[in-house]
C-alpha cells in the first residue's frame, strides 16, 4: 500500500495512477510493495528531519528512511515540494516531472541503487528516466 500525506498544503493528483505506476516499478525491480508513505513538506521541514537523523545541515529535496526487508519495500519518504518547485525551475522541466522523478527515485533506493558514485548516479538517472517513460505510456 502506497499512502499519501501532507505537512504542508500540497495535495498529490492522479493518486491511484501514481500508485500503480510505482507498484509496477517495484515489480519491475522484482520487489514486492509493502507499505510506502509519501510524507510532502516544506524546506524547513525537511531541513530539520536532515540535521536531527543524518547530521546534515543542508537543504534537500528527499530523505528516505528505509525498512525494507528482504524482497518486501516499506519505508517513509519526505519530499519538499518547495525543493521540487526550486528544482524544476533550474532543470527546466515542470513541477510534475521533477516530483515524479523524485518520488520514484525514493523507491529506486529501496530497490537497492545508490547514488554517490559517477557510476552509480548515472545508472540512477537513467533508470529514473527509463521510469519516468514509463509513466507518461500508462496516463
Amino acid at each position: 500500500m502506497i499512502s499519501y500525506n501532507s505537512e504542508n498544503t500540497f495535495h498529490l493528483e492522479n493518486e491511484a495512477q501514481i500508485s500503480s505506476w510505482l507498484e509496477e516499478v517495484i515489480i519491475n525491480e522484482d520487489f514486492k510493495l509493502g507499505e510506502i508513505n509519501y510524507i510532502f513538506c516544506n524546506d524547513d521541514y525537511l531541513h530539520k528531519l536532515n540535521v536531527e537523523f543524518l547530521q546534515h545541515d543542508t537543504l534537500t529535496d528527499i530523505i528516505s528512511f528505509d525498512y525494507t526487508v528482504g524482497k518486501l519495500i516499506q519505508g517513509d519518504i519526505y519530499i519538499s515540494t518547495e525543493r521540487v518547485t526550486d528544482n524544476a525551475k533550474d532543470f527546466d522541466v515542470s513541477f510534475s516531472e521533477e516530483l515524479h522523478r523524485v518520488m520514484v527515485h525514493g523507491v529506486l533506493h529501496y530497490c537497492g541503487f545508490k547514488d554517490k558514485s559517477p557510476e552509480d548516479e548515472k545508472l540512477m538517472r537513467r533508470k529514473e528516466n527509463q521510469y519516468l517513460e514509463l509513466l507518461s505510456k500508462i496516463r
